[in-house]
């Protein structure tokens, strides 16, 4: 199968571009609405939470069914990014003139809240756009290669949130935020960022059909052993179970980045700087960087399933290891694991997902798989390991034992989804078995 040389460069560029202004906003911002404005550490959990859950029900029930109907990707990740970048100068002026501190640390839940309704056009086109154009032996070396290059974006988005968190030192904690400056960064790169999205083709299911030379391969080489899963009420219903599975694996692992930047900088604990979370940060994306170009080799010797089963192991000694953690150096020693399984959870989950997918409901079924992860960052925080931190720190059990205690509920839930995924497998196995036999 021909693709254009075209599309793997703008996915990387975009990829690349996209990830950075995740770096340099999202590292320090639970730190920045916690030290700063105040806010409990459930209530930093919020812009994680609310945004999220707006994005999920927009990828749902209208964009997922829009891009369905139009099979038009390119466009919606365009327009998406677009608006986004206006909306992150909007909600910085909205933070600035707020009255108080927490008005300014709601000024941005709610700006955030707004933004991903935009955020979750790009989200669900990102994802529909490399199922049409890559066969699913293509799919997880090449969400692979997409992580490393993404990587490094976070790296360097990573270093320079470090930089402008405090003004390299020059300025105090938080400055990079309230000055604007991380603000108009993030903003200006979502602006670049659809440059190379517009030498890219559409997408859509007939992509793949206007550059094969049999375009009916596109129908029959999506489905999974034992047949075209999606369509039939059993492949429904272990999707179903897929979907649930990678929720807990996702939130579990996604613990991590909620609340490390906050345990790494309390006072009472490594009390560290913003160039030492950067640091973290930065380990976490240099592995998933390094393993990124290994996972297609992975996925084909290991198979899909091993992979994704190897990535959640990985995603608990991550947990476990930052739980025991004695020092700064050991914690980057659970940041290389994080990193390591981020990579092989993004791309098996995805490509076994893609798997189970019709063609011609793309957008409405990857809506629902991203709602796995895009509410992973937030659901658990908000509703388990958020209120289980402040009761600990209230009921005076110190805040480095609290930190540690959310930490392990992480690595509860990524084992009950691992449970889940293992039950998956097996009823997966018995259908082809019956399948075949039939």
């Amino acid at each position: 199968m021909k693709i254009d040389s075209r599309i793997f460069v703008g996915l990387s560029s975009f990829q690349a571009l996209a990830m950075f202004r995740r770096g340099i906003f999202y590292t320090f911002l639970a730190v920045y609405l916690r030290s700063n404005l105040g806010l409990s550490v459930t209530e930093t959990t919020l812009f994680e939470t609310v945004p999220m859950i707006l994005n999920v029900l927009f990828q749902t029930f209208v964009w997922g069914r829009l891009t369905d109907r139009l099979q038009r990707r390119r466009s919606l990740i365009i327009t998406g990014e677009l608006l986004a970048s206006v909306g992150h100068i909007v909600m910085w002026y909205a933070h600035s003139v707020a009255p108080s501190p927490r008005a300014s640390g709601y000024a941005i839940i709610v700006g955030l809240t707004i933004i991903e309704i935009f955020w979750s056009m790009s989200n669900i086109g990102w994802s529909a756009f490399i199922s049409d154009v890559y066969t699913p032996q293509q799919r997880n070396a090449v969400q692979g290669r997409l992580a490393s290059i993404g990587g490094v974006g976070r790296m360097v988005g990573a270093m320079a949130g470090g930089l402008l968190y405090d003004g390299a030192r020059l300025m105090y904690p938080g400055w990079g935020f309230r000055s604007g400056g991380i603000f108009f960064v993030a903003s200006f790169v979502m602006l670049i960022s659809v440059i190379p999205l517009l030498f890219m083709p559409e997408g859509g299911i007939h992509y793949r059909a206007a550059v094969d030379t049999d375009g009916s391969a596109d129908m029959c080489d999506d489905a999974p052993e034992g047949g075209k899963a999606a369509s039939h009420a059993g492949g429904l219903g272990r999707f179903v179970m897929f979907l649930g599975a990678m929720l807990l694996i996702n939130s579990g692992v996604n613990t991590i980045g909620a609340f490390r930047a906050q345990y790494m900088s309390l006072a009472e604990g490594l009390s560290a700087p913003a160039s030492t979370i950067s640091l973290a940060a930065n380990a976490e994306s240099a592995a998933l960087i390094i393993v990124g170009f290994f996972l297609g080799a992975l996925g084909r010797r290991l198979g899909i399933g091993r992979l994704l089963t190897l990535g959640a192991v990985m995603g608990i000694v991550s947990l476990v290891v930052l739980v025991l953690a004695p020092c700064v150096e050991i914690i980057l020693v659970a940041a290389l694991f994080k990193g390591l399984s981020d990579g092989c959870i993004a791309s098996s989950s995805y490509a076994y997902a893609s798997t189970l997918i019709p063609p011609e409901k793309r957008g409405r079924y990857f809506a629902l798989y991203n709602a796995t992860f895009f509410l992973s960052w937030g659901l658990a925080a908000t509703f388990v390991t958020g209120p289980l931190i402040d009761s600990l720190i209230v009921s005076g059990a110190g805040a480095v034992m609290a930190y540690k205690a959310g930490f392990a509920s992480g690595a509860g839930l990524v084992s009950l989804g691992l449970m889940l995924l293992v039950a998956l497998f097996v009823v997966s196995k018995h259908s082809a078995r019956t399948a075949r036999a039939a």
